[in-house]
């Protein structure tokens, strides 16, 4: 599956943006569709995911109850819109895919389940 994400930009502190991510691939619907960002000098680290049917979602803490993944299977894209949003949201923000409709067994949050990456998006939260 090819990934490519956008909505990245320069915001306030309590602004929001809502990302997207447009897939292409024949079997699109069959993956777990993930967020992760990575902040300048930082690792990558996982934001939320969600699986093939949207049933199940999963947050990071740091996000959780600000931000909100979804995807639209017939239009083959996946969101993360993000409210409330602060400076150390700063990011370039990834979106991700595993080839699996459900979350990973261990933790959802594991980025070597994600085996397909698109480029990055750049989230400038000002203060």
């Amino acid at each position: 599956v090819q990934l490519q994400a956008f909505g990245g930009g320069l915001v306030q502190a309590g602004g929001s943006l809502r990302l997207s991510c447009a897939a292409s691939g024949r079997t699109w619907r069959s993956y777990t569709m993930g967020w992760f960002r990575q902040a300048p000098g930082n690792e990558r680290d996982f934001v939320a995911a969600i699986t093939w049917t949207g049933d199940s979602t999963y947050y990071a803490d740091s996000v959780k109850g600000r931000f909100t993944i979804s995807r639209d299977n017939a239009k083959n894209a996946v969101y993360l819109q993000m409210n409330s949003l602060k400076p150390e949201d700063t990011a370039v923000y990834y979106c991700a895919a595993r080839s699996s409709p459900w979350f990973s067994p261990i933790a959802p949050n594991q980025i070597g389940d994600f085996g397909s990456w698109g480029q990055g998006t750049l989230v400038t939260v000002s203060s």
